[in-house]
């Protein structure tokens, strides 16, 4: 099956307690969305994708994309859908690569949204509807920062998608604005 946004975030509520990886899968889902927008592509298929990416994640971190077939599968989910979540672990954590667009993307965004959240709650305002392309290239070029963050497959993921590391900074950011209440990235007032 193709899962609804309901259904997929049903599947992962099931296997993601986590409040902040939760956030995290709907982070992604925000600039899988946006970017299959971009690419004329069907944006509930690249949303479901991004929000199931991590299914496994928090119950079996040492087998992770491996898991997540095994889980999906049982659910009843699509083998394209499985495929897709597996590649982003490519070079990681698995040998399947990322072949089309959406996978591609995938693989790009899942580091670069964990890196926009940390900067974004650096912020006064805590949110990403006020931030720069620029203020997110300085905190990736500290590699102290949201250390755990790797550079280097938001790098690969930019060549892969045949876009700059800018344009993939900016899209993903404006997917993510598109959806900054339900992150709990939306403008404080508090500061």
């Amino acid at each position: 099956m193709r899962p609804t946004r309901e259904q997929a975030m049903a599947i992962l509520k099931k296997y993601v307690k986590s409040e902040s990886q939760q956030k995290h899968a709907m982070a992604v889902e925000a600039a899988m969305c946006y970017f299959a927008r971009l690419n004329h592509e069907d944006e509930q298929l690249w949303g479901v994708v991004g929000l199931l990416h991590d299914v496994d994640y928090e119950l079996y971190p040492e087998e992770h994309c491996v898991k997540a077939a095994e889980i999906l599968k049982e659910e009843g989910v699509d083998p394209e859908i499985i495929h897709a979540v597996q590649s982003h672990g490519y070079g990681i954590c698995c040998n399947i690569e990322p072949t089309n667009m959406m996978e591609k993307t995938l693989f790009a965004v899942d580091e670069l949204t964990g890196l926009i959240t940390a900067a974004a709650l650096m912020r006064p305002s805590r949110s990403v509807m006020d931030m720069e392309v620029k203020s997110v290239k300085k905190k990736y070029k500290d590699k102290h920062f949201a250390a755990g963050v790797d550079r280097e497959v938001i790098r690969q993921g930019a060549e892969r998608m045949g876009i700059t590391l800018d344009e993939l900074i900016s899209n993903t950011m404006l997917g993510m604005r598109e959806q900054a209440s339900r992150l709990g990235l939306e403008m404080h007032d508090d500061q």
